[in-house]
């Protein structure tokens, strides 16, 4: 008796089963429908995607405000992308100075070259604004001009439906500091703060302002792209990509230093390609220190790696992190970096 009853419940049980299979069957149907047709583009997971978000290439040349050392960057867009390729950056955003060319430029090269098809390519911008600080702003659909204030600036790019950037804050000669609360992000960590009191200031700022936070690569050589990687949650496209930045969905997954070589690399393609502009100038308003000045620059573009120049450079770096301590740990007045006297900077950081 007690088996023909558990017989009995089985077979309801069965026959509830296919009652409630058959009726979620065309659920299951529309499921599927939605999720596979290739013409309503339906996605049911995001993926975590590795992204670049601050390099530059050669595009950023004559675009940094500078009559004098108009170079910047001598990065080709092919290296670009071979080291993107290389390294598995998944999405690449091109942030050149005050500008958006090399961004159509680029996007043509990937594709004519059928390697480097996967990889996501968009619009971007590092503009100048009028104290000579840097914004970055993702996803743009036109040139936002630099000089504008802050606030001139973060409305333009809001107008365009991107999304802002506090480009190394707390760097010595560039960053917008305090004022990097009103961005969508900040860049707490940027490889080229290898004054590390920039970084350290940044990160401890984005966290008490609960600013989401990424780490640029503020790559100018050749070796320094994907020097910092981000992974961000988002589908594959510019508009989610987008909006999980402004969510805060990123996450730094690499972040280090540039070298001290690499920075003497950089100032090495700076001022060698500048040389004949940098002695015109000279020339022209300084014509007594022209002949030093032509000295100089000869004797440091024939021998870089001479022990003198080294020297001056390692110096100049010392002088830099001086600086940023006593304005960043130490509480001096952050005005000598507004102010972007050079003459001040060095004053202040020999001095004890």
């Amino acid at each position: 008796m007690i088996y023909h009853c558990l017989a009995k419940t089985e077979s309801l049980i069965a026959i509830k089963f296919e009652i409630v299979s058959i009726s979620a069957y065309p659920l299951n149907i529309v499921y599927i429908w939605l999720l596979y047709n290739p013409l309503i583009g339906y996605k049911a997971t995001t993926d975590f995607l590795k992204i670049e978000l601050h390099c530059h290439n050669t595009f950023s040349n004559y675009r940094n405000g500078s009559a004098r050392v108009p170079f910047d960057c001598g990065v080709s867009i092919e290296e670009q992308l071979d080291i993107a390729l290389k390294k598995g950056i998944e999405v690449l955003f091109v942030t050149n100075h005050n500008t958006l060319d090399g961004y159509r430029q680029i996007v043509e090269h990937q594709q004519n070259h059928e390697k480097y098809k996967n990889i996501l390519i968009y619009p971007a911008e590092e503009i100048t604004i009028d104290n000579q600080g840097h914004v970055l702003a993702y996803g743009l659909t036109s040139e936002v001009k630099a000089g504008m204030t802050l606030e001139e600036t973060l409305d333009e790019i809001k107008r365009q439906g991107a999304v802002s950037c506090a480009a190394h804050p707390f760097a010595v000669t560039n960053g917008i500091r305090e004022m990097a609360s009103l961005c969508d992000l900040i860049e707490s960590f940027n490889s080229n703060n290898i004054d590390h009191f920039s970084n350290i200031v940044a990160e401890s700022f984005a966290k008490h302002k609960n600013i989401p936070s990424i780490a640029g690569s503020d790559s100018h050589i050749a070796q320094t792209i994907g020097r910092c990687i981000n992974s961000v949650e988002s589908e594959k496209d510019l508009d989610n990509i987008l909006q999980s930045m402004r969510q805060g969905k990123l996450k730094i997954i690499k972040a280090n230093y540039t070298s001290k070589e690499e920075v003497y690399k950089h100032a090495y393609y700076i001022l060698s390609s500048s040389k004949e502009l940098i002695l015109g100038y000279t020339l022209k308003h300084h014509p007594n220190a022209h002949w030093a000045a032509k000295w100089a620059l000869n004797s440091y573009t024939m021998n870089p790696e001479r022990r003198f120049w080294r020297a001056l450079g390692g110096f100049t770096l010392y002088l830099t992190k001086r600086a940023s301590k006593k304005v960043n740990v130490n509480g001096h007045n952050p005005q000598v970096f507004e102010k972007r006297s050079w003459r001040t900077l060095i004053y202040m950081s020999l001095v004890p």
